[in-house]
Protein backbone atom coordinates (compact mmCIF):
# COMPACT_ATOMS: atom_id res chain seq x y z
CA UNK A 1 0.00 0.00 0.00
CA UNK A 2 2.84 2.47 0.85
CA UNK A 3 4.59 1.58 -3.04
CA UNK A 4 1.04 2.41 -4.52
CA UNK A 5 0.41 5.33 -2.76
CA UNK A 6 3.94 6.70 -3.96
CA UNK A 7 3.05 6.20 -7.49
CA UNK A 8 -0.38 8.21 -6.66
CA UNK A 9 1.05 10.46 -4.84
CA UNK A 10 3.82 11.02 -8.02
CA UNK A 11 1.08 11.35 -10.36
CA UNK A 12 -0.89 13.66 -8.44
CA UNK A 13 2.57 15.76 -7.73
CA UNK A 14 3.02 16.07 -11.85
CA UNK A 15 -0.56 16.37 -13.22
CA UNK A 16 -1.40 19.51 -10.91
CA UNK A 17 2.22 21.11 -11.01
CA UNK A 18 2.22 20.71 -14.74
CA UNK A 19 -0.90 20.28 -16.41
CA UNK A 20 -4.33 20.95 -14.75
CA UNK A 21 -3.25 24.68 -13.17
CA UNK A 22 -2.55 25.85 -17.04
CA UNK A 23 -5.93 24.13 -18.52
CA UNK A 24 -8.15 25.32 -15.97
CA UNK A 25 -7.17 28.94 -15.87
CA UNK A 26 -6.60 29.01 -19.64
CA UNK A 27 -10.03 27.31 -19.33
CA UNK A 28 -11.71 29.71 -17.21
CA UNK A 29 -10.22 32.92 -18.98
CA UNK A 30 -11.56 31.82 -22.27
CA UNK A 31 -15.01 31.12 -20.98
CA UNK A 32 -14.91 34.36 -19.21
CA UNK A 33 -14.30 36.00 -21.98
CA UNK A 34 -16.62 34.05 -24.23
CA UNK A 35 -19.82 34.63 -22.22
CA UNK A 36 -18.49 38.61 -21.36
CA UNK A 37 -17.89 37.33 -17.40
CA UNK A 38 -21.37 35.86 -17.13
CA UNK A 39 -20.35 34.78 -13.63
CA UNK A 40 -20.66 38.38 -13.04
CA UNK A 41 -23.00 40.06 -15.55
CA UNK A 42 -26.01 37.55 -14.63
CA UNK A 43 -25.32 36.45 -10.91
CA UNK A 44 -28.19 38.34 -9.83
CA UNK A 45 -30.60 36.50 -12.43
CA UNK A 46 -28.79 33.15 -11.12
CA UNK A 47 -30.63 34.15 -7.48
CA UNK A 48 -34.20 35.05 -9.28
CA UNK A 49 -34.16 31.87 -11.16
CA UNK A 50 -33.47 29.46 -8.09
CA UNK A 51 -37.24 30.82 -7.03
CA UNK A 52 -38.66 29.75 -9.72
CA UNK A 53 -41.38 27.04 -9.29
CA UNK A 54 -40.92 23.52 -10.92
CA UNK A 55 -43.45 22.67 -13.55
CA UNK A 56 -44.58 19.63 -12.27
CA UNK A 57 -44.63 17.79 -8.68
CA UNK A 58 -42.73 14.73 -10.33
CA UNK A 59 -39.64 16.79 -11.30
CA UNK A 60 -36.73 18.57 -9.57
CA UNK A 61 -36.44 21.77 -9.38
CA UNK A 62 -33.77 24.20 -9.84
CA UNK A 63 -33.75 24.66 -6.43
CA UNK A 64 -33.44 20.90 -5.79
CA UNK A 65 -30.76 20.28 -8.54
CA UNK A 66 -28.98 23.44 -6.76
CA UNK A 67 -29.18 21.89 -4.02
CA UNK A 68 -27.60 17.86 -4.86
CA UNK A 69 -24.91 19.83 -6.38
CA UNK A 70 -24.00 21.95 -3.51
CA UNK A 71 -24.65 19.40 -1.18
CA UNK A 72 -21.26 17.41 -3.56
CA UNK A 73 -20.01 20.65 -3.45
CA UNK A 74 -19.80 21.73 0.34
CA UNK A 75 -17.87 18.66 2.10
CA UNK A 76 -15.00 17.90 3.87
CA UNK A 77 -12.94 19.45 1.47
CA UNK A 78 -14.41 23.01 2.84
CA UNK A 79 -13.03 21.90 6.37
CA UNK A 80 -10.24 20.27 5.95
CA UNK A 81 -9.13 21.25 2.42
CA UNK A 82 -9.27 24.94 2.86
CA UNK A 83 -7.13 24.20 6.65
CA UNK A 84 -4.62 21.76 4.57
CA UNK A 85 -4.51 24.05 1.54
CA UNK A 86 -3.28 27.18 4.36
CA UNK A 87 -0.67 24.58 6.32
CA UNK A 88 0.91 23.71 3.16
CA UNK A 89 1.00 26.86 1.34
CA UNK A 90 0.14 29.46 3.65
CA UNK A 91 -2.61 32.48 3.55
CA UNK A 92 -1.93 32.85 0.13
CA UNK A 93 -3.56 29.53 -0.93
CA UNK A 94 -7.05 31.68 0.00
CA UNK A 95 -6.34 33.98 -2.75
CA UNK A 96 -5.76 30.99 -5.53
CA UNK A 97 -8.99 29.50 -4.37
CA UNK A 98 -11.07 32.73 -5.18
CA UNK A 99 -9.16 33.11 -8.29
CA UNK A 100 -10.18 29.17 -9.57
CA UNK A 101 -13.70 29.75 -8.48
CA UNK A 102 -14.20 32.98 -10.44
CA UNK A 103 -13.10 31.75 -13.34
CA UNK A 104 -14.82 28.27 -12.75
CA UNK A 105 -17.89 30.29 -12.29
CA UNK A 106 -17.57 30.45 -15.96
CA UNK A 107 -16.87 27.20 -16.72
CA UNK A 108 -19.54 25.71 -13.98
CA UNK A 109 -22.15 27.66 -16.81
CA UNK A 110 -20.94 26.04 -19.72
CA UNK A 111 -20.60 22.58 -19.01
CA UNK A 112 -24.35 22.55 -16.76
CA UNK A 113 -25.81 24.26 -20.29
CA UNK A 114 -24.66 21.58 -22.50
CA UNK A 115 -26.25 18.82 -19.91
CA UNK A 116 -28.98 20.44 -20.10
CA UNK A 117 -29.45 20.85 -24.01
CA UNK A 118 -28.30 17.59 -24.60
CA UNK A 119 -30.20 16.01 -21.60
CA UNK A 120 -32.46 12.88 -21.71
CA UNK A 121 -35.87 11.73 -21.04
CA UNK A 122 -36.13 8.79 -18.75
CA UNK A 123 -38.89 6.81 -16.78
CA UNK A 124 -38.01 8.58 -13.56
CA UNK A 125 -37.11 11.83 -14.71
CA UNK A 126 -34.22 13.95 -16.81
CA UNK A 127 -30.55 12.73 -16.75
CA UNK A 128 -27.39 13.75 -18.54
CA UNK A 129 -24.05 14.67 -17.89
CA UNK A 130 -20.96 15.07 -19.82
CA UNK A 131 -20.96 11.27 -20.68
CA UNK A 132 -24.41 12.30 -22.98
CA UNK A 133 -23.05 15.05 -24.59
CA UNK A 134 -19.84 13.82 -25.25
CA UNK A 135 -21.51 11.00 -27.14
CA UNK A 136 -24.42 13.19 -28.87
CA UNK A 137 -22.47 15.93 -29.73
CA UNK A 138 -19.64 14.84 -30.42
CA UNK A 139 -20.26 11.51 -31.72
CA UNK A 140 -17.91 9.52 -29.37
CA UNK A 141 -19.49 7.42 -27.30
CA UNK A 142 -16.12 5.33 -26.45
CA UNK A 143 -15.19 8.24 -24.71
CA UNK A 144 -18.42 9.19 -22.87
CA UNK A 145 -17.97 5.93 -21.75
CA UNK A 146 -14.38 6.24 -20.33
CA UNK A 147 -15.20 9.66 -18.65
CA UNK A 148 -18.32 7.94 -17.37
CA UNK A 149 -16.40 5.05 -15.59
CA UNK A 150 -13.77 7.96 -13.63
CA UNK A 151 -16.78 9.41 -12.67
CA UNK A 152 -17.97 6.58 -11.10
CA UNK A 153 -14.44 5.66 -9.77
CA UNK A 154 -14.27 9.29 -8.75
CA UNK A 155 -17.13 10.07 -6.42
CA UNK A 156 -18.83 6.31 -5.39
CA UNK A 157 -14.71 5.75 -5.38
CA UNK A 158 -12.32 8.20 -4.37
CA UNK A 159 -14.40 10.94 -3.12
CA UNK A 160 -16.74 9.06 -0.67
CA UNK A 161 -14.00 6.98 0.83
CA UNK A 162 -12.03 10.85 1.43
CA UNK A 163 -15.16 12.26 2.58
CA UNK A 164 -16.07 8.96 4.90
CA UNK A 165 -11.94 8.94 5.88
CA UNK A 166 -11.98 12.82 7.17
CA UNK A 167 -15.24 11.85 9.30
CA UNK A 168 -13.86 9.35 11.08
CA UNK A 169 -10.78 10.90 11.21
CA UNK A 170 -12.36 13.59 13.44
CA UNK A 171 -14.78 11.95 14.86
CA UNK A 172 -12.89 8.93 16.45
CA UNK A 173 -11.34 11.50 19.52
CA UNK A 174 -15.41 11.51 20.69
CA UNK A 175 -15.74 7.30 20.60
CA UNK A 176 -14.25 5.57 23.44
CA UNK A 177 -13.42 2.37 21.88
CA UNK A 178 -9.93 1.06 20.16
CA UNK A 179 -12.06 0.08 17.42
CA UNK A 180 -13.24 3.91 16.71
CA UNK A 181 -12.98 3.98 13.02
CA UNK A 182 -14.70 0.72 12.25
CA UNK A 183 -17.93 1.56 14.59
CA UNK A 184 -17.78 4.82 12.73
CA UNK A 185 -17.37 3.48 9.02
CA UNK A 186 -20.53 1.01 10.08
CA UNK A 187 -22.72 3.84 11.46
CA UNK A 188 -22.35 6.11 8.37
CA UNK A 189 -22.80 3.45 5.92
CA UNK A 190 -25.81 2.78 7.62
CA UNK A 191 -27.34 6.33 7.77
CA UNK A 192 -26.26 7.09 4.14
CA UNK A 193 -27.81 3.68 2.68
CA UNK A 194 -30.78 4.92 4.17
CA UNK A 195 -31.00 7.71 1.55
CA UNK A 196 -28.77 5.76 -1.43
CA UNK A 197 -31.19 2.92 -1.49
CA UNK A 198 -33.92 5.57 -1.88
CA UNK A 199 -32.97 6.87 -5.22
CA UNK A 200 -32.46 10.09 -7.00
CA UNK A 201 -35.71 11.74 -5.68
CA UNK A 202 -34.80 11.10 -2.12
CA UNK A 203 -31.64 12.17 -2.11
CA UNK A 204 -32.67 15.65 -3.85
CA UNK A 205 -35.19 16.01 -0.91
CA UNK A 206 -32.87 15.44 1.76
CA UNK A 207 -30.19 17.53 0.15
CA UNK A 208 -33.33 20.53 -0.10
CA UNK A 209 -33.26 20.48 3.79
CA UNK A 210 -30.02 19.86 5.06
CA UNK A 211 -27.72 21.86 2.75
CA UNK A 212 -29.23 25.57 3.60
CA UNK A 213 -29.25 24.66 7.31
CA UNK A 214 -25.57 23.48 7.14
CA UNK A 215 -24.76 25.79 5.41
CA UNK A 216 -26.28 29.14 7.02
CA UNK A 217 -24.96 27.77 10.33
CA UNK A 218 -21.46 27.39 9.66
CA UNK A 219 -21.32 30.88 7.44
CA UNK A 220 -22.91 32.38 11.03
CA UNK A 221 -19.91 30.58 13.00
CA UNK A 222 -17.19 31.77 10.85
CA UNK A 223 -18.76 35.52 11.29
CA UNK A 224 -19.20 35.75 15.12
CA UNK A 225 -15.36 34.08 15.18
CA UNK A 226 -14.25 37.65 13.05
CA UNK A 227 -16.26 39.54 14.83
CA UNK A 228 -14.34 38.71 18.38
CA UNK A 229 -11.09 39.05 16.31
CA UNK A 230 -12.08 41.95 14.32
CA UNK A 231 -8.83 44.08 15.05
CA UNK A 232 -6.72 40.48 13.38
CA UNK A 233 -9.20 40.67 10.08
CA UNK A 234 -6.94 43.81 8.53
CA UNK A 235 -3.78 41.68 8.61
CA UNK A 236 -4.98 38.20 7.62
CA UNK A 237 -6.80 40.03 4.68
CA UNK A 238 -3.46 41.58 3.92
CA UNK A 239 -1.54 38.32 4.22
CA UNK A 240 -3.99 36.69 1.51
CA UNK A 241 -2.80 39.02 -0.78
CA UNK A 242 0.47 39.57 0.14
CA UNK A 243 1.12 35.90 0.44
CA UNK A 244 -0.44 35.37 -3.12
CA UNK A 245 2.03 36.64 -4.92
CA UNK A 246 5.00 36.04 -2.13
CA UNK A 247 8.38 34.92 -4.45
CA UNK A 248 10.56 35.74 -1.93
CA UNK A 249 10.04 32.55 0.65
CA UNK A 250 12.35 29.70 0.28
CA UNK A 251 13.71 30.53 -2.95
CA UNK A 252 9.89 30.92 -4.45
CA UNK A 253 9.04 27.09 -3.25
CA UNK A 254 6.76 28.31 -1.35
CA UNK A 255 5.30 30.23 -3.68
CA UNK A 256 4.56 27.19 -6.04
CA UNK A 257 3.08 25.48 -3.11
CA UNK A 258 0.55 28.11 -2.33
CA UNK A 259 -0.84 28.74 -6.50
CA UNK A 260 -0.08 24.54 -6.24
CA UNK A 261 -2.59 23.94 -2.94
CA UNK A 262 -4.58 26.61 -3.81
CA UNK A 263 -5.30 24.80 -6.74
CA UNK A 264 -5.97 22.04 -6.07
CA UNK A 265 -8.15 22.61 -2.78
CA UNK A 266 -10.15 24.96 -4.57
CA UNK A 267 -11.08 22.45 -7.58
CA UNK A 268 -11.66 19.74 -5.38
CA UNK A 269 -13.82 22.08 -3.77
CA UNK A 270 -15.92 23.79 -6.13
CA UNK A 271 -15.63 20.70 -9.02
CA UNK A 272 -15.68 23.52 -11.61
CA UNK A 273 -15.13 21.66 -14.62
CA UNK A 274 -14.57 18.09 -13.56
CA UNK A 275 -18.31 17.49 -15.12
CA UNK A 276 -19.70 16.47 -12.04
CA UNK A 277 -22.44 19.10 -10.87
CA UNK A 278 -23.66 18.86 -14.84
CA UNK A 279 -25.17 15.35 -13.66
CA UNK A 280 -27.32 17.47 -11.32
CA UNK A 281 -27.94 20.41 -13.97
CA UNK A 282 -29.30 17.54 -16.28
CA UNK A 283 -31.63 16.61 -14.03
CA UNK A 284 -33.70 19.61 -13.49
CA UNK A 285 -36.88 20.17 -15.29
CA UNK A 286 -36.79 24.08 -16.46
CA UNK A 287 -37.79 26.38 -19.55
CA UNK A 288 -34.32 27.16 -20.69
CA UNK A 289 -31.01 25.30 -20.53
CA UNK A 290 -29.37 28.60 -19.46
CA UNK A 291 -30.84 28.52 -16.52
CA UNK A 292 -28.84 25.63 -14.85
CA UNK A 293 -26.01 26.96 -16.44
CA UNK A 294 -26.49 29.96 -13.94
CA UNK A 295 -27.67 28.20 -11.24
CA UNK A 296 -24.69 26.18 -11.20
CA UNK A 297 -22.80 28.97 -11.52
CA UNK A 298 -24.16 30.20 -8.36
CA UNK A 299 -23.44 26.98 -6.73
CA UNK A 300 -19.46 27.48 -7.25
CA UNK A 301 -19.75 30.70 -5.50
CA UNK A 302 -21.56 29.02 -2.34
CA UNK A 303 -18.90 26.99 -2.75
CA UNK A 304 -15.68 28.90 -2.39
CA UNK A 305 -16.23 32.42 -1.96
CA UNK A 306 -18.77 31.51 0.90
CA UNK A 307 -18.40 28.32 2.39
CA UNK A 308 -14.42 28.16 2.16
CA UNK A 309 -14.37 31.40 2.73
CA UNK A 310 -15.69 30.90 6.51
CA UNK A 311 -12.98 28.07 7.26
CA UNK A 312 -10.23 30.31 6.14
CA UNK A 313 -10.89 33.73 7.98
CA UNK A 314 -11.75 31.19 11.15
CA UNK A 315 -8.82 29.81 11.43
CA UNK A 316 -6.70 32.79 9.96
CA UNK A 317 -8.81 35.20 12.54
CA UNK A 318 -8.24 32.91 15.59
CA UNK A 319 -4.21 33.40 15.80
CA UNK A 320 -3.40 30.30 16.46
CA UNK A 321 0.39 29.30 15.05
CA UNK A 322 0.05 26.65 12.25
CA UNK A 323 3.48 25.80 12.34
CA UNK A 324 2.87 23.04 15.15
CA UNK A 325 0.67 21.49 12.42
CA UNK A 326 3.00 20.92 10.05
CA UNK A 327 5.62 17.80 10.92
CA UNK A 328 9.47 17.61 9.51
CA UNK A 329 8.50 15.37 6.87
CA UNK A 330 5.68 18.02 5.76
CA UNK A 331 2.77 16.24 6.57
CA UNK A 332 -0.28 18.97 8.23
CA UNK A 333 -2.29 18.06 10.54
CA UNK A 334 -5.42 19.55 9.08
CA UNK A 335 -8.20 18.45 11.83
CA UNK A 336 -6.03 19.64 15.02
CA UNK A 337 -5.71 22.95 13.70
CA UNK A 338 -8.53 23.69 12.96
CA UNK A 339 -10.35 22.12 15.59
CA UNK A 340 -7.84 23.91 18.12
CA UNK A 341 -8.36 27.48 16.18
CA UNK A 342 -12.52 26.77 17.04
CA UNK A 343 -11.09 25.77 20.49
CA UNK A 344 -9.22 29.11 21.32
CA UNK A 345 -12.43 31.36 21.02
CA UNK A 346 -15.01 28.56 21.64
CA UNK A 347 -13.42 26.22 24.39
CA UNK A 348 -14.52 22.71 24.25
CA UNK A 349 -17.39 23.58 22.43
CA UNK A 350 -15.39 24.36 19.34
CA UNK A 351 -14.07 21.08 18.90
CA UNK A 352 -17.32 20.06 19.04
CA UNK A 353 -18.72 22.29 16.42
CA UNK A 354 -16.53 21.59 13.98
CA UNK A 355 -16.81 18.24 14.24
CA UNK A 356 -20.32 18.57 14.12
CA UNK A 357 -20.10 20.43 10.91
CA UNK A 358 -17.51 18.35 9.11
CA UNK A 359 -19.95 15.00 10.00
CA UNK A 360 -23.08 16.86 8.26
CA UNK A 361 -20.98 17.90 5.37
CA UNK A 362 -19.27 14.58 5.06
CA UNK A 363 -22.81 13.26 5.20
CA UNK A 364 -24.19 15.25 2.09
CA UNK A 365 -21.44 15.40 0.44
CA UNK A 366 -21.79 11.02 0.57
CA UNK A 367 -24.96 10.93 -0.96
CA UNK A 368 -24.87 13.92 -3.21
CA UNK A 369 -21.95 11.96 -5.18
CA UNK A 370 -23.81 9.02 -5.11
CA UNK A 371 -26.62 10.86 -7.21
CA UNK A 372 -23.67 11.21 -9.69
CA UNK A 373 -22.58 7.96 -10.00
CA UNK A 374 -25.66 6.68 -10.59
CA UNK A 375 -26.11 8.80 -13.19
CA UNK A 376 -23.48 7.36 -15.08
CA UNK A 377 -24.08 4.06 -14.68
CA UNK A 378 -26.78 4.28 -16.73
CA UNK A 379 -24.54 5.34 -19.15
CA UNK A 380 -22.70 2.31 -19.13
CA UNK A 381 -25.52 -0.41 -18.81
CA UNK A 382 -28.96 1.25 -20.28
CA UNK A 383 -31.43 -0.60 -18.62
CA UNK A 384 -29.41 -0.31 -15.14
CA UNK A 385 -31.95 1.94 -12.97
CA UNK A 386 -34.99 -0.60 -14.23
CA UNK A 387 -33.00 -3.66 -12.78
CA UNK A 388 -33.70 -4.02 -9.39
CA UNK A 389 -30.93 -6.93 -8.27
CA UNK A 390 -28.36 -4.95 -10.49
CA UNK A 391 -29.13 -1.74 -8.68
CA UNK A 392 -29.28 -3.37 -5.08
CA UNK A 393 -25.63 -4.64 -5.52
CA UNK A 394 -24.60 -1.64 -7.14
CA UNK A 395 -25.87 0.50 -4.16
CA UNK A 396 -24.86 -1.89 -1.76
CA UNK A 397 -21.25 -1.66 -2.97
CA UNK A 398 -21.47 2.39 -2.60
CA UNK A 399 -21.96 1.56 1.40
CA UNK A 400 -19.35 -0.62 1.62
CA UNK A 401 -16.55 1.98 0.11
CA UNK A 402 -18.12 4.71 2.81
CA UNK A 403 -16.72 1.70 5.04
CA UNK A 404 -14.08 1.00 3.65
CA UNK A 405 -12.97 4.54 3.35
CA UNK A 406 -13.08 5.37 6.69
CA UNK A 407 -10.33 3.28 7.50
CA UNK A 408 -8.03 4.78 4.68
CA UNK A 409 -4.61 6.72 5.55
CA UNK A 410 -4.62 10.18 4.90
CA UNK A 411 -1.96 10.82 2.15
CA UNK A 412 -3.81 7.49 0.21
CA UNK A 413 -7.31 9.11 0.85
CA UNK A 414 -6.59 12.56 -0.65
CA UNK A 415 -4.41 11.54 -3.36
CA UNK A 416 -6.56 8.74 -4.76
CA UNK A 417 -9.64 11.40 -4.80
CA UNK A 418 -7.05 14.15 -7.09
CA UNK A 419 -5.83 11.78 -9.66
CA UNK A 420 -9.14 10.42 -10.20
CA UNK A 421 -10.79 13.84 -10.31
CA UNK A 422 -7.81 15.49 -12.63
CA UNK A 423 -8.79 12.16 -15.11
CA UNK A 424 -12.04 13.91 -15.18
CA UNK A 425 -10.97 17.12 -15.81
CA UNK A 426 -8.85 16.26 -18.71
CA UNK A 427 -11.41 15.15 -20.37
CA UNK A 428 -14.37 17.29 -19.69
CA UNK A 429 -12.19 20.97 -20.45
CA UNK A 430 -11.45 20.37 -23.36
CA UNK A 431 -14.47 19.09 -24.84
CA UNK A 432 -16.17 21.89 -23.28
CA UNK A 433 -14.07 24.20 -25.50
CA UNK A 434 -14.67 22.13 -28.60
CA UNK A 435 -18.58 22.13 -27.81
CA UNK A 436 -18.41 25.67 -26.26
CA UNK A 437 -20.07 27.96 -28.59
CA UNK A 438 -23.30 25.96 -28.60
CA UNK A 439 -23.45 27.12 -25.26
CA UNK A 440 -22.50 31.00 -25.99
CA UNK A 441 -25.23 30.91 -28.39
CA UNK A 442 -27.63 29.22 -25.90
CA UNK A 443 -26.70 32.32 -23.80
CA UNK A 444 -27.46 34.98 -26.29
CA UNK A 445 -30.72 33.52 -26.78
CA UNK A 446 -32.03 33.61 -23.30
CA UNK A 447 -30.47 37.02 -22.85
CA UNK A 448 -31.75 38.48 -26.28
CA UNK A 449 -35.19 36.94 -25.02
CA UNK A 450 -35.06 38.30 -21.68
CA UNK A 451 -33.90 41.76 -23.20
CA UNK A 452 -37.16 42.16 -25.86
CA UNK A 453 -39.37 40.65 -22.82
CA UNK A 454 -40.24 38.10 -24.90
CA UNK A 455 -40.66 34.20 -23.16
CA UNK A 456 -37.61 32.67 -21.97
CA UNK A 457 -38.56 29.32 -23.41
CA UNK A 458 -35.97 27.34 -25.47
CA UNK A 459 -35.89 25.39 -28.74
CA UNK A 460 -33.26 23.83 -30.34
CA UNK A 461 -33.61 25.35 -33.58
CA UNK A 462 -33.12 28.43 -31.54
CA UNK A 463 -29.62 28.52 -32.25
CA UNK A 464 -29.31 25.99 -35.24
CA UNK A 465 -29.61 22.47 -33.24
CA UNK A 466 -31.63 19.47 -34.94
CA UNK A 467 -30.58 16.76 -32.57
CA UNK A 468 -31.85 17.36 -29.46
CA UNK A 469 -33.88 14.30 -27.16
CA UNK A 470 -35.76 17.31 -25.32
CA UNK A 471 -35.64 20.57 -27.30
CA UNK A 472 -37.58 20.24 -30.26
Amino acid sequence: MTQIGSIISSISGYMYSYILIALLIAAGLYFSLRTKFVQLRLFRESIRIITEPKKDRDSISSFQALMVSTASRVGTGNIVGVTGAILAGGPGAVFWMWLIAMLGGATAFVESTLAQIYKKRGADGFYGGPAYYIKQALRSPALGGVFAVFLILTYMGGFNALASFNLADFAKAYVPSENATLIIGVVVAVLSAIVIFGGGKRISRATQVIVPIMAIGYIAVALIVMALNISALPGVIGSIFAQAFSFTSAAGDLFGATIMNGIKRGLYSNEAGIGSAPNAAASADVSHPVKQGLVQMLSVFIDTLLICSATAFMVLCSGVDPAPYIDEAGNTMNGAYIQDALGANFGAFGGIFITAALAIFAYTTLVGNYFYAEMNISYIYKNALGNKPFMFCYRLIAVIVIFVGAQFSASLAWDTADVLMGCMALINVPVCVILGNTAFKALRDYTDKKRQGRPLEFKAADIGLDKTECWQ
